[in-house]
């Protein structure tokens, strides 16, 4: 009997997260987008007109938040969003979205949204409750072990 647990829950969050990864991409590449910009413009479209701190969309993020700059910077060329001065920090910005970065949302956003409800719609709302949970707990673990020893 193997020790639990089994090295194939790991595996299979793996292998789920890579093909979230790639299904992302064939639904976001036709309209110019990656996943991680997508991220951008669904935060920022939910959240404050003013916009957000980029600490804070940092926080949020599915990205490294060493990534963050150069996303924002990409995406600052690209006329999706742009940096507003702090109003009472000079030396920070809020990101908010253009005009254009608000229209490219509204255009794929519907898209996502059916595709999330195809691809986990069925799942009861009590398992995917579950599901967060046991997610949320292995994220937590995954930065606090250390080995015996090994201090």
């Amino acid at each position: 009997m193997p020790a639990r647990p089994d090295p194939i829950v790991v595996n299979e969050i793996l292998l789920t997260a890579d093909v979230f990864l790639k299904e992302s991409q064939r639904l976001f590449r036709p309209h110019g987008l990656t996943g991680a910009q997508f991220n951008v413009l669904n935060t920022l479209a939910r959240g404050e007109p003013a916009g957000l701190m980029q600490r804070e969309l940092g926080e949020v993020l599915v990205v490294d938040r060493s990534n963050v700059t150069g996303l924002i910077d990409r995406m600052t060329r690209a006329g999706w969003v742009e940096r507003r001065a702090h109003p009472t920090d000079r030396r920070a910005h809020r990101v908010a979205l253009t005009a254009a970065g608000r229209a490219l949302w509204a255009e794929v956003a519907p898209r996502y949204s059916k595709v999330l409800r195809m691809v986990a719609g069925s799942i009861p709302a009590a398992r995917e409750a579950a599901t967060v949970k046991t997610l949320i707990e292995l994220r937590e673990r995954a930065t606090q072990w250390t080995l015996p020893g090994a201090e």
